[in-house]
């Protein structure tokens, strides 16, 4: 088919590799346009941008569709298809109709849970079992069409939202292209409407660890926050980025490094941190983070 793919992160690349493996022809690719970045605040390209000028094809970065000519513009590229994922923009009604076939959206859960903005942080701060990847039928509401494939993955005891983002984006590249082999003989499935829940934007405000919590709890935040925006406390008055935990046994003051190896008490039970960031240095496995300037047991972070 003639596709326009329109995607803008990390996640949104391994579909349009997919897409390009498959043998379907890319028109265009549509991504936010760069934006200041890194310590030189420097204009950067979004990840599909770099791969899609890597693989030689149009790119188009417009600010919104509300200028007739963008609109016109992207009819003129007479696609078959739209494969969207993660693009960053609403698409108003006279862009969802462009292409003959409509426009497809990989969206990262089980929808109808988890609609909108952060699918898989929600999952793992909510204690989901599982995960998965819908290809939708985009209509002009928020990630309310009809279903034409799923598919779900159990998510791991100690998985991070890194971790999980990494597995779904790939099973998103496999289910879109027998999304678009097989569109003819796809039906969409409306939604149900029962378990409708939306995954609304992380907060920053969401990220400080509340020791007093249970431990099942301090475990969901800290991996779903990992790696951006990163749950924290504070160790000696400077702020600790916790990056990957795990369940453990333990009991003390709520926050109290238990032994050498970063055991923490939590409301009930601990956790025994794995990976850790100082402000300003690099992200570290527990081992190598103790060999360095170690947490002292007893420690109240």
């Amino acid at each position: 088919m003639r596709v326009i793919f329109m995607g803008s992160p990390v996640f949104s690349v391994s579909a349009l590799d997919a897409l390009v493996g498959a043998g379907h022809e890319i028109v265009c690719v549509y991504c936010q346009p760069p934006r200041p970045a890194g310590r030189g605040k420097k204009d950067r390209p979004t990840a599909v941008q770099a791969r899609a000028e890597k693989l030689g094809f149009p790119v188009r970065h417009p600010v919104n569709f509300k200028d007739p000519a963008d609109v016109a513009d992207f009819a003129d590229l007479n696609a078959d298809i739209a494969v969207v994922v993660a693009y960053g923009l609403i698409l108003p009604q006279d862009i969802l109709d462009a292409p003959s076939k409509g426009c497809l959206n990989i969206h990262a859960s089980l929808l109808p849970r988890w609609r909108g903005a952060a699918p898989i942080h929600r999952a793992i701060m909510a204690g989901d079992a599982q995960s998965g990847v819908c290809i939708m039928q985009m209509d002009a509401g928020l990630d309310t069409g009809g279903v034409l494939l799923r598919e779900a993955l159990d998510i791991g005891a100690d998985e991070t939202t890194a971790e999980l983002h990494d597995r779904l984006a790939l099973l998103g590249g496999d289910l879109i292209v027998q999304a678009v082999d097989t569109y003819d003989d796809l039906t969409p499935v409306p939604q149900p409407e029962d378990g409708v829940c939306y995954a609304h934007k992380i907060d920053k405000s969401e990220s400080k660890i509340d020791w007093s919590q249970p431990a099942e709890q301090v475990s969901r935040q800290i991996r779903g926050l990992s790696p951006f925006p990163g749950a924290w406390c504070l160790l000696n008055g400077e702020r600790l980025k916790l990056l990957g935990c795990e369940l453990a046994d333990g009991v003390g003051t709520p926050g109290e490094v238990l032994d050498d190896h970063l055991r923490v008490a939590c409301g009930s039970r601990a956790i025994r941190l794995s990976r850790l960031q100082r402000a300003g240095k690099a992200a570290q496995d527990a081992d190598v983070f103790q060999r360095g300037k170690p947490i002292e047991i007893g420690t109240i972070l």
